[in-house]
């Protein structure tokens, strides 16, 4: 697994997200080398600026999508974009953003 997607399973208006040890959470992504989704699709936007912010200071990685389902779906990924905005995380810290040769080394290293 290179990527956990959803990862509160919050819905906005809809569901809170998990009660987790977001602190356990972030160290075993770390120690794992596993990054974490920020879902740019409303009404999700899991995980939020303060997660995504605490996420990053632990060492994890994040990538950002809209988890579109048609075309239409990737205007969403501003949103996405806002949320690492707000909690602070920056372009090396998202590896959609990174180089090829980066992500396939991160990809690679799960198999």
């Amino acid at each position: 697994m290179n990527i956990i997607g959803h990862p509160t399973g919050r819905l906005i208006g809809g569901r809170e997200g998990l009660p987790l040890e977001f602190a356990k959470v972030f160290a075993a992504a770390a120690k794992a080398g596993v990054a974490l989704e920020i879902n740019a699709g409303y009404p999700r936007l899991d995980l939020n600026d303060e997660n995504a912010r605490a996420a990053v200071a632990a060492g994890v990685k994040l990538a950002i999508d809209t988890d579109a389902h048609s075309v239409e779906g990737f205007e969403e990924m501003e949103w996405g974009i806002g949320v690492a905005r707000r909690g602070w995380v920056t372009a090396g810290d998202v590896i959609n953003c990174w180089g090829v040769e980066a992500l396939l080394g991160f990809l690679g290293k799960k198999g």
